[in-house]
């Protein structure tokens, strides 16, 4: 599932490029940057072991490839065991070679500073790939299309699951993680799997996790899995069957209301068949989802090859149009209306390495072969990068443009990024006719309104666009909503709703109260003219009447000359919150204190990076959606901002972080 990512803009002339530390160093914010024998374009994510970064590798003769380098964060080099993990993972993915795995160039270390150079892949995984049918209106996932997804899944595991060492001993590698975020789709129409990272080799570390701890994305684990148990390949073919089920069905498989519920389901329940969910499906093509389904492992196919050999058998037998080309195609015209800012942005970006080359030019191949390596090198066929004429660029207009898609591969989590551009218009292609189309999808509607107006809406947790009154459509039926309306200066009011088949629509009126919190300061030194900002608004005086109860807020005390005093704070009902504010001197004043009386929110800006542990969930900040986790570099005005954390199956959460000027803001949700 694809990430997205915005980075800094980029700007023109060689002055704004330079880095601003020396280009060796790891700490280095100014990117294009040199790493080694490696120039680092832009950071596409940071995370809590690494960062992302797409690269350029160089050498003799002109030669260049554009590749991924994850590098990993200070404090975890200072972790012995870490590092010895991640090389041995490194090391067995490494020896893997084949059209549908993405490949891992090289790893080592500059300045004592752990990295790995892995492929970059042109194109998005399928849940993206989804979600933009979504918004295109496709009604279904192309049938031809999902088998061939299928059949280039099952043949890289097929190679994976074979590999074996030098001598012939067997690695019995198992990837423990098949899932629709770490599939992707080239757009030249290639299959590709990602996210090694966490395989599982019997040619492993004795410092392998003992704690039991589940790896994987809970709706894909096998039944063995979800209990813990030693796990084989035929875990990734029972991954791989729930994949197909959903990308020719159109439903979901595994889905309860929360990670437990989803694991009973899994291990105790019994599985609904294609022709159940979707009637006249294909019941060649049932047969071979459901024995890949089996929860016996010794009943379903016993290797990915010989699933391979069954699906390749039923596409030849109804001469289903599996083709590469019309996959490219179809992703060509699904993503079309991104790629050109992809590519003018990427083509940029080599332009201003091109500079730093000149600038410090890369160590030559005998200085590179010459020195002793603390990794290893794995040489392999790679695209490469278009030469730019820097001229070109010089003429061009210099404004900001966003890599809005760009993924990043990586061991860590499967992330791809997707730069290649057509500019010819497509009309959607057709739907291979093996499968009937699915009956319309019948959604509820929901309308709110307020006394007095104007209150905010929440769903779920989830800051909608809309205020009162307003009519929400297309929401899902059978699924218990939560409302919640918000004003400033009064009470928040929440109330339950359920939309069902006999009742699509509700209404929902409320009469808002005035807010019984009320809040007070008393300042020392004594006499001290302060100003209060409550959640980002200012207030005059010492007092803060009408605070709604139940949410949290953040109260800010800012006086000239003293460093700023924040409290975080939930109010009871009726209850009145005291605070006792000790102002500080500043010791190094950065600019100039706010006038009394005057906003004393921050100016400028500064900049968000969104992540989550334990899964992945969709952020929306002030109530506008950024994508799925992690969401990194985002460019917004500095002070008070409203997370939501909603992921595919949980509870929704928020939190409020400050984004400081000219800094960068993190927070991670837990899931």
């Amino acid at each position: 599932m694809r990430s997205s990512i915005v980075p800094p803009p980029l700007s023109g002339g060689a002055a704004a490029i330079a880095p601003r530390n020396h280009p060796s160093d790891p700490r280095a914010d100014g990117l294009p940057m040199r790493f080694g024998k490696y120039t680092l374009l832009r950071k596409l994510a940071t995370g809590g072991m690494a960062e992302l970064f797409l690269a350029i590798q160089r050498s003799v003769a002109g030669f260049e490839k554009l590749i991924v380098i994850k590098r990993i964060l200070p404090q975890m080099n200072m972790d012995r065991a870490f590092i010895d993990m991640l090389l041995h993972e490194a090391r067995i993915a490494a020896t893997l070679s084949h059209p549908n795995i993405v490949q891992i160039f090289d790893v080592g270390q500059v300045d004592g500073t752990y990295f790995i150079a892995m492929e970059h892949v042109h194109g998005e995984d399928i849940r993206s790939i989804v979600r933009q049918m979504k918004v295109k209106g496709y009604p279904e996932f192309p049938a031809e299309h999902a088998l061939g997804i299928i059949l280039g899944v099952c043949a890289g595991l097929a190679y994976a699951h074979e590999k074996s060492e030098l001598d012939g001993s067997a690695l019995n590698i198992v990837h423990r993680d098949i899932s629709p975020q770490n599939v992707v789709i080239t757009f030249s129409g290639d299959v590709k799997i990602v996210d090694f990272g966490i395989a599982k080799s019997d040619q492993k570390l004795n410092t392998e996790t003992k704690s039991g701890k589940l790896k994987g994305k809970v709706p894909y684990m096998s039944p063995e899995q979800a209990r813990g148990e030693r796990i084989d390949a035929r875990s990734d073919i029972f991954a791989t069957g729930v994949m197909l089920f959903e990308l020719t069905t159109g439903k979901r498989l595994f889905k309860g209301q929360s990670e437990f519920e989803t694991l009973k389901l899994i291990c105790e329940r019994e599985y609904p068949k294609p022709t159940a969910v979707r009637p006249g499906y294909p019941e060649a093509l049932e047969r071979i989802v459901m024995k890949a389904l089996e929860k016996d492992r010794d009943k379903r196919f016993q290797t990915a090859r010989e699933m391979q050999q069954a699906l390749e058998d039923f596409v030849r037998h109804e001469r289903i149009p599996v083709s590469t080309i019309a996959l490219q195609q179809f992703m060509q015209t699904l993503f079309d209306d991104m790629l050109a800012a992809q590519k003018e942005a990427l083509l940029q970006g080599k332009a201003l390495a091109d500079i730093i080359e000149l600038q410090h030019p890369s160590p030559s191949s005998s200085d590179e072969t010459g020195r002793p390596s603390t990794g290893l090198s794995m040489p392999a066929a790679s695209r490469t990068v278009t030469d730019a004429n820097a001229n070109r660029f010089a003429k061009k207009s210099r404004a900001p443009l966003a890599i809005g898609g760009l993924l990043v591969l990586v061991a860590a989590g499967g992330i791809a990024g997707g730069l290649f551009y057509s500019k010819r218009q497509r009309p959607p292609p057709a739907v291979a006719n093996i499968l009937p189309a699915p009956p319309p999808e019948v959604r509820g509607a929901l309308t709110v309104t307020s006394e007095p107006p104007g209150a905010a809406i929440w769903l779920n947790g989830d800051l909608r666009s809309e205020v009162t009154p307003a009519t929400i459509a297309q929401l899902p039926l059978g699924n218990a909503l939560e409302v919640k309306l918000t004003k400033d200066g009064f009470e928040a009011e929440r109330r339950p709703v359920t939309l069902t088949d006999k009742n699509p629509t509700a209404t929902v009126a409320a009469t808002l109260k005035a807010g019984s919190v009320g809040v007070d300061i008393s300042v020392s030194p004594p006499g001290t003219v302060v100003a209060l900002a409550l959640d980002g608004k200012r207030f005059p005086g010492l007092m803060i009447e009408g605070v709604s109860s139940g949410d949290q807020h953040r109260l800010v005390v800012s006086a000239p000359g003293y460093a700023d005093q924040s409290f975080t704070f939930i109010g009871a009902p009726q209850e009145k919150k005291h605070f006792d504010v000790a102002l500080q001197k500043e010791s190094h004043r950065h600019r100039d204190p706010a006038p009394v009386g005057s906003d004393p929110s921050p100016v400028g800006n500064g900049k968000l990076n969104v992540g989550a542990t334990g899964g992945w969930c969709n952020v929306t900040v002030d109530g506008q959606m950024k994508g799925a986790t992690p969401v990194a570099g985002l460019a917004l005005p500095a002070g008070l901002h409203k997370l939501t954390c909603t992921p595919a199956d949980g509870k929704v959460q928020s939190a409020t972080v400050t984004v400081p000027v000219d800094g960068t803001a993190r927070y991670r949700f837990t899931l």
